[in-house]
């Protein structure tokens, strides 16, 4: 099958990639020059474990393709993907912009019949707008079809590979037996390709990622609750997810979520409630939780030090919202640093990816960068720290030389932000640990 995707930041270009793993000839697009020919050379735009290996892979057998030409793609292809950017509006709602543009686009370089399918993630509704937009851009005919993707950055590769579930919206029979053909190859082993109304697919998407947004929220006022009353979170934790009603996943308490979808996501759903007049309470209240919960490490730090912080060092590792990515969209470490230097601290700050794209993260925020040293190494940024603060979880960091650390520190203090360490361990190295609902 010929594919083009349109868009070529995370979603499109594992779409594609992966699509062109299973045989298909894949025509990635995008309308900036320098990004296509960085991707033409074999070097992703974007940190995803996995993701080099594969692209260079099927570029050298000639199923991958970048292209700034739209139209020539469309011609070529008989499957569109929309995968551009929806980031979010001022009010909270999905900025359309781009995939209504696209859309447009695709309908002018028509010239038969295509299959076009919106992978981005977009608001109830869209589906209906897209097909509009594509119906007065050409006469030919056309299906639409929504089709959320369910990635998680760090392990977005198998995930598209080997899916917990595909969701296909149409009302298509058409469309529905193409989009069954294209993704047969990645459920061989029997879970689902589901296919249910454009609009109910779009709703998936948002159901599913506030749900998981919900769950964190949930286990972080848990665990505050914990520090209150001297309960220790891990226990409770192991308590409640033996429960299969409950499960394991997504219950780690930590210092709030980050990245490209759940926040973004949950104030789109959060839009389409108030649109429709129905207030969504438990949404609500798991965005202002974790709004609250990003500023807990930064309380913590603050009340260990009497409420003067003026003249510490904090030594940081891990910048990233989360292990494998270098993304640094909403990462709670761009609100600690933020709270250190606007109290007099310094920053040292490591991480094994995103040393390259935190300085940008925090200078768009309003940070001053230059209380903040970025370190080529984790023990670099402890030499003279007044204490290490765990923000993000990499492997790396979870058997550290304690000893080496102790020297370097001016205090063996940590604040354990992801409870990667058990107290007792810590604390029998000559360690005072203050972790997340710990004891």
């Amino acid at each position: 099958m010929k594919v083009a995707v349109v868009g070529t930041g995370y979603v499109g270009l594992v779409a594609g990639t992966c699509f062109a793993e299973t045989g298909n000839e894949v025509h990635c697009v995008d309308i900036d020059p320098k990004k296509i020919e960085k991707l033409k050379r074999g070097e992703p735009t974007i940190f995803e474990p996995g993701l080099k290996e594969l692209m260079n892979k099927n570029q050298e057998e000639n199923r991958l393709h970048f292209t700034t030409n739209l139209e020539e793609a469309v011609k070529k292809c008989s499957v569109v993907f929309l995968a551009v950017g929806t980031p979010s509006s001022v009010d909270g709602s999905a900025d359309l912009t781009a995939v209504l543009k696209v859309a447009a686009d695709i309908g002018k370089a028509m010239d038969t019949t295509k299959v076009i399918v919106n992978k981005s993630t977009v608001p109830v509704g869209t589906a209906k707008k897209v097909s509009e937009i594509v119906k007065t851009s050409t006469k030919h005919p056309f299906h639409i079809v929504s089709n959320p993707e369910f990635l998680k950055e760090g392990s977005a590769i198998d995930d598209f590979l080997r899916p917990d579930r595909v969701v296909i919206g149409t009302d298509s029979d058409d469309a529905w037996k193409v989009m069954h053909e294209l993704y047969e190859p990645f459920v061989r082993q029997g879970n689902p390709i589901i296919r249910m109304s454009n609009v109910s697919a779009e709703m998936t998407k948002y159901a599913a990622n506030s749900m998981l947004a919900t769950k964190i929220s949930f286990i972080n006022e848990i665990a505050l609750l914990c520090d209150k009353v001297g309960a220790d979170i891990e226990s409770v934790r192991s308590g409640i997810t033996s429960d299969v009603r409950i499960g394991k996943h997504f219950l780690y308490p930590g210092p709030g979520y980050g990245g490209s979808c759940f926040p973004k996501d949950v104030k789109a759903l959060l839009k389409t409630g108030k649109n429709e007049d129905l207030p969504m309470h438990v949404i609500a209240a798991a965005e202002a939780a974790n709004d609250a919960q990003k500023k807990v490490l930064g309380q913590k730090i603050s009340t260990h030090f009497s409420n003067n912080l003026k003249g510490k060092t904090f030594a940081i590792w891990g910048l990233a919202f989360k292990p494998n990515t270098d993304d640094m969209r909403e990462a709670p470490s761009l609100v600690l640093i933020d709270y250190l230097v606007k109290s007099g601290a310094k920053v040292r700050a490591f991480d094994p990816v995103a040393f390259e794209t935190a300085p940008d993260a925090l200078k768009a925020q309003g940070t001053d960068v230059s209380a903040v040293q970025f370190s080529e190494s984790a023990y670099d940024t402890c030499e003279g720290a007044d204490a290490l603060v765990i923000v993000t979880e990499w492997n790396e960091f979870k058997t550290p030389d304690f000893e080496k650390l102790k020297s370097l520190l001016k205090a063996p203090l940590i604040f354990d932000g992801r409870n990667i360490w058990k107290p007792s361990s810590v604390k029998e190295k000559g360690f005072t640990y203050i972790g997340i609902g710990r004891r």
